[in-house]
């Protein structure tokens, strides 16, 4: 062996011998409680569930566009939904009737859908950025409790609109 490879070895050796000095014995354990025990594994059973069944139930989509996610609002139950149009039919407005469609048909309370044409500008979190609300193609909101019902498009999809998304 050359004279470097000794050396290394040489200094693993002296690195493992004083890290086992300083290594700490093991304080006595405090005793278990079982009944903790078996509520967090039941816990994180229904979790694992949660996520394998959520995990197995495909993204719903349509022509022209593709739910990428679907956030809660807090703990009210009310959902927001994430959705990406294909950049080339961003115009035809029917592919967000469509999409508003099939994502709150079974709401009868509170639906909101949102939209972008760059998958890199949808939130993680309900929450929008600056960049992400200006690339906001359109939102459609659903509160039967604040009576509202309207759907908000940029100005870029129809410029028609008094009321468009800037």
């Amino acid at each position: 062996m050359n004279k470097k490879m000794i050396g290394i070895l040489f200094l693993a050796l002296i690195l493992t011998i004083s890290w086992s000095a300083f290594a700490e014995t093991p304080a006595e354990e405090e005793p278990v409680d079982t009944d903790q025990v078996e509520q967090l594994e039941e816990a994180v059973e229904v979790d694992v569930e949660e996520v394998v069944e959520q995990a197995e139930e495909p993204l719903e989509s349509g022509i022209g566009w593709q739910l990428i996610r679907t956030r809660e609002l807090g703990s009210t139950g009310k959902r927001v939904h994430m959705v990406l149009v294909e950049q080339a039919k961003y115009t035809d407005r029917t592919i967000y009737g469509n999409a508003i469609t099939r994502l709150c048909a079974d709401e009868e309370i509170f639906c909101r859908v949102r939209f972008w044409t760059q998958e890199r500008f949808i939130p993680e979190r309900i929450s929008l950025t600056a960049e992400q609300h200006k690339q906001l193609k359109a939102e459609y909101t659903f509160d039967r409790d604040a009576n509202v019902h309207q759907t908000l498009m940029s100005c870029s999809v129809d410029s028609s609109r008094v009321d468009c998304v800037p």
